[in-house]
């Protein structure tokens, strides 16, 4: 990866947060949360908005530990929508350990989930967004340029096809939390060429225009911040780093996206819950010295 470019994007970032109100059932329909929860997540199933809203009003303590959540008839005259987004919606966060219930007991926050979760497959900003805090992102790079070995090899590419890089600080209420390297196949990251990446979630906009981005592998390991990682992130060379490794591909299997993201582990994590009715992929695998 080249160094990073010294000229930016510095313009300033459009960074949306939920205004969280109480408000009546009957209105909260029409309230802004209600169409920003829409407008903020193009292109996303109706399920993956619920679950995105439920967990903010957990996280925002609107639904605090122990509240026993609405019926499901009352969530889908809230939001206008059927029973089954809605029960998709809470299975995710049954899943994710966020509420209890089931199987004729009613649902019941748990507590809020402060860490990315391995069950379910959220970009930076809807994670950051479901849990209270406020995205945002300086841009340094988005060039097109022959893919690199690893990502060639990543994305089942011949060795120098054109591939579109990506390079982003990403930040959690304006602090530095994460470096984004990302290499698109060029038909999907060319779209970027159209868009301020400056302005929010890219894996939303390429949503929004169509893209297939289903599935995800991860690898996650701890790497050293080097020089370059180091200043960005302003901590001292050497701090210890989370890194993913991040292969999106699309529902029929083809590779459309390989990133490799650095986190400093004091402000993210991340994390698996299990039970015995959900059993999350998880791998171990064995690393060479």
């Amino acid at each position: 990866m080249d160094k990073f470019t010294k000229a930016f994007f510095s313009g300033g970032s459009v960074h949306e947060k939920f205004t969280i109100h109480r408000a009546k059932s009957s209105d909260l329909q029409h309230s802004n949360l209600y169409y920003q929860l829409v407008n903020n997540l193009p292109g996303q199933p109706k399920h993956q908005q619920l679950s995105a809203e439920f967990r903010h009003r957990i996280t925002t303590g609107v639904w605090p530990e122990g509240f026993q959540l609405p019926s499901e008839a009352e969530l889908c005259r809230e939001f206008g929508t059927s029973r089954g987004p809605v029960r998709q919606a809470l299975s995710t966060l049954r899943s994710e350990g966020v509420v209890t219930g089931g199987r004729g007991r009613p649902p019941m926050v748990r507590g809020a989930v402060q860490s990315q979760s391995f069950s379910t497959f959220m970009s930076f900003t809807e994670w950051a967004y479901s849990i209270g805090m406020t995205p945002g992102q300086r841009t340094y790079e988005i060039a097109r340029r022959p893919a690199g070995p690893q990502a060639a090899e990543q994305l089942d590419l011949e060795a120098g096809t054109s591939v579109v890089e990506v390079l982003r600080l990403r930040l959690l209420d304006n602090a530095p939390a994460m470096i984004e390297r990302t290499s698109f196949v060029l038909d999907v990251g060319r779209l970027l060429f159209d868009f301020d990446a400056d302005s929010g979630s890219i894996f939303n906009y390429l949503r929004s225009q169509g893209v297939d981005l289903s599935r995800a592998r991860r690898t996650i390991d701890a790497v050293a911040a080097g020089p370059e990682d180091a200043g960005t992130l302003q901590v001292a060379e050497g701090t210890p780093l989370l890194r993913e490794r991040r292969l999106t591909s699309s529902a029929d299997g083809r590779r459309v996206e390989y990133s490799e993201d650095r986190y400093l582990p004091a402000l993210t994590n991340f994390t698996i819950e299990n039970t015995s009715e959900h059993r999350a992929t998880l791998v171990r695998i064995a690393t060479s010295a």
